[in-house]
């Protein structure tokens, strides 16, 4: 067992099996229907999500964990005589990081050192995994922090998204955009640029051709990627993912291609069929 444990939240969208093969800590956050609160992943998963959007025709409120969500989930990691890293889901985007880094402060000092990912799902999982890495290697937190630093600014996130529904629903883009949008069959394209959802490009026409378009992308970058891991990270889009992963395996030299299932909260902002590659750049 390593000295230091790595955490992250439920927005880091890494299989199920990596968090217990690595023992990852997850910090889940939440998910609101109405009166109904769930924990992103625990309580509900992203079938039951879009399910309940039908029935009600609204998306959910997402909403970070408290502080004292955090502490109750470091404490036992910090009794066992362990030090934390906490990876968070970009503070651009959720109030997650500024909660976790008012729990660390409940700690002594060092024992928790949290890190802004600047990113979202898988984005933060490539920086989960380089960090995992350091610890199995024996480094300090305060070492860890400073690779993460390095690698942050080079997580490439990209994602097309199938429909504009939800993010017109989420208040994200027009009624008319959504509907010009879904009459001429325009794909959205955001990528993750300072933290920040940036809509890149747009694709019109037939879905196939705006995955195309992001695998060609991708590719224009095989020498320039940092051949660890690639993820390939859907919501209910798991065929396309795994010829993703397929076409990645056979162009790239990346010693290994992931797919991955996006959870609650990030299915909640950009709808069913949503895919990603996300990977990180050589320094």
């Amino acid at each position: 067992m390593s000295q230091v444990k790595i955490f992250a939240d439920s927005t880091c969208d890494l299989p199920r099996e990596w968090l217990q093969k690595y023992d990852i800590g997850l910090i889940p956050l939440y998910v609101t229907f109405g009166d109904q609160t769930f924990k992103d992943g625990v309580d509900i998963t992203t079938q039951q999500l879009y399910a309940k959007v039908s029935e009600t025709g609204s998306l959910p409120k997402t909403a970070a964990p408290s502080p004292a969500d955090f502490i109750q989930a470091f404490s036992p990691s910090i009794e066992e005589g362990r030090e934390i890293v906490y990876i968070s889901l970009s503070s651009e985007l959720s109030s997650t990081y500024q909660n976790a880094v008012i729990a660390a402060d409940e700690f002594p000092e060092g024992k928790v050192t949290v890190i802004d990912s600047l990113n979202l799902s898988t984005g933060i999982g490539l920086q989960v995994m380089k960090a995992v890495k350091a610890a199995e290697q024996g480094k300090t937190p305060g070492e860890i922090a400073e690779i993460i630093a390095r690698v942050k600014p080079r997580v490439e996130t990209e994602f097309v998204i199938d429909s504009l529904d939800y993010l017109y629903k989420g208040g994200r883009c027009s009624g008319m955009q959504n509907l010009v949008g879904s009459l001429l069959k325009i794909r959205p394209v955001i990528k993750v640029i300072d933290g920040k959802m940036t809509p890149a490009y747009k694709v019109r026409g037939k879905r196939e051709k705006a995955l195309e378009q992001m695998l060609s992308n991708a590719l224009e970058q095989r020498d320039h990627m940092d051949n660890d891991l690639i993820f390939v990270t859907h919501s209910l889009a798991e065929e396309d993912a795994l010829e993703l992963k397929r076409i990645l395996e056979e162009k790239t030299d990346a010693r290994e291609v992931a797919v991955s299932d996006a959870g609650c909260v990030i299915s909640s902002h950009c709808g069913a069929k949503t895919i990603g590659i996300l990977y990180v750049k050589k320094e």
